[in-house]
């Protein structure tokens, strides 16, 4: 079994997403999308808000190397981490919408606490 959801995407397609995800989350603080796709996106916003804690170029560089908009980073890694400093994960909340009308796909806010 995996560790992670498909999310019916090919490999690539579905990292890229996520990234584009996780990077809207932080850029905005909330973000509207899939009970799954939050999910996922969850688990690796709240890994990128623990790097951003750690506060070193390593762990900046791996920020960097994972999100697509560098001044996010800095944001992230300035404004975010201090706001989450004394706090030990669950940066992130969902709060559920009701179905999306075209598919009735679960639809949720996922959003920075």
């Amino acid at each position: 079994m995996a560790g992670y959801r498909k999310l019916g995407r090919e490999s690539g397609h579905r990292d890229l997403m996520l990234r584009n995800l996780v990077t809207s989350l932080i850029k905005s603080g909330r973000i509207e999308t899939t009970d799954t796709r939050a999910k996922e996106t969850k688990r690796l916003a709240d890994k990128m808000i623990t790097l951003a804690k750690k506060g070193d170029l390593h762990a900046r560089r791996q920020a960097l190397a994972y999100m697509t908009d560098e001044t996010v980073v800095k944001d992230l890694f300035t404004d975010i981490a201090a706001k989450y400093q004394d706090r030990n994960g669950g940066y992130t909340r969902i709060i559920k919408v009701g179905p999306r009308r075209g598919d009735a796909a679960e639809m949720v806010i996922l959003e920075l606490v």
